[in-house]
């Protein structure tokens, strides 16, 4: 977390120095040689090198059992580098898969009612079962329920933290912590000690709905953080999803608004499927003859993979260019390229033929 380092400026430096400890290691005199690099920024990687020592980080985390995955990794998850502010660096326990790419996630009230808990359960389950893996923040509530779903469904599910690994909020939740590392992953943005302080929460939530192709709410107040993750969701051009409840409940009044603001109203799971548009085929079970009669593209999918090659990486806005589709139409249709396997994204946001 330096603050002026992006992703872009964290792949000219490891492209110059090779590796995270060599970037911290050099001089500010070497580091500003590289193209985009300031006196602002040099000053700034100095500092956290003095605060942290990085060694002894990485050695707490081998010893844990955590990887640390830097955004220029193979390993670092493919929809967080489409997303505003991307972390530089991932802690991962556990196990992030290709097939985490479909993903929900289930969000809600920590002072759920029993309905909110068992809707929260119900869907995560079903969405489990047709390959969706679930991500939540591990509250108690509704984000526990939802974890707790897709393990009873025999599916994977990712915990994405306000706090560093080796100090996981809420306390009282390790055990639920255990399964989901078995059967998925914990994931933090935060070095691994790092307090579960109020303003952590807020920019957590950004890599909930980052991760996932959108957010069902299924409880909410007002002014619940989980509205918070759904604004995320709309600003990165996700879904949002929210189950209705009963009229007169002070957790339903968050969900009823964003019904009302446009978000798609969730009975079951179908609802959501639905909703994903173009991505329903590839995430809706065929049996394997029809899969084996239904290799077409569609007309927009063709031109986006007429406009790419395998040598030769485009960024988004030269595929604009290309085919004159809108940005959030380009985005939607390389992910489900991405999903088919037919594209590969590399870092800088460039695309090739795969």
């Amino acid at each position: 977390m330096v603050e002026g380092l992006g992703v872009t400026l964290l792949s000219r430096l490891l492209e110059r120095f090779g590796s995270p400890e060599a970037v911290l290691a050099a001089s500010r005199n070497a580091l500003e040689e590289v193209e985009g690099v300031g006196s602002e920024v040099s000053r700034n990687i100095s500092k956290a090198t003095k605060k942290n020592d990085a060694s002894a980080e990485m050695k707490a985390a081998e010893a844990l059992g955590v990887k640390i995955i830097s955004a220029a990794s193979e390993d670092y998850p493919q929809p967080l580098r489409r997303i505003f502010d991307p972390p530089l660096v991932l802690y991962v326990k556990g196990e992030l898969k290709e097939e985490d790419a479909l993903a929900m996630a289930i969000v809600g009230s920590r002072r759920a009612s029993y309905y909110g808990k068992n809707q929260a359960e119900r869907l995560a389950g079903s969405l489990a079962k047709m390959g969706f893996t679930i991500v939540s923040g591990m509250a108690w509530g509704i984000d526990s329920a939802a974890h707790k779903g897709a393990l009873g469904a025999g599916g994977r599910t990712i915990a994405v933290l306000g706090s560093g690994l080796a100090n996981p909020y809420p306390k009282g939740n390790e055990k639920l912590l255990a399964e989901i590392i078995e059967n998925g992953a914990a994931i933090s943005e935060f070095p691994l000690t790092f307090p579960p302080r109020a303003e952590n929460f807020p920019r957590r939530n950004r890599l909930i709905s980052g991760l996932c192709l959108g957010v069902v709410v299924v409880e909410a107040a007002e002014r619940s953080g989980s509205l918070i993750t759904a604004r995320w969701a709309m600003e990165q051009g996700r879904e949002v999803f929210a189950v209705p409840g009963p009229i007169d409940s002070a957790t339903s009044r968050g969900t009823h608004r964003l019904i009302k603001d446009g978000a798609k109203l969730v009975e079951r799971v179908e609802d959501v499927i639905e909703e994903l548009g173009p991505l329903a085929e590839v995430l809706t079970p065929v049996p394997d003859e029809q899969k084996r009669q239904t290799g077409r593209l569609k007309p927009e999918e063709e031109k986006i993979l007429q406009a790419l090659s395998p040598n030769e990486p485009r960024s988004i806005e030269e595929i604009i260019a290309e085919t004159g589709f809108s940005a959030q139409g380009v985005s939607s249709v390389l992910m489900v390229l991405e999903l088919k396997k037919l594209v590969k994204q590399l870092t800088g946001k460039r695309f090739v033929r795969a």
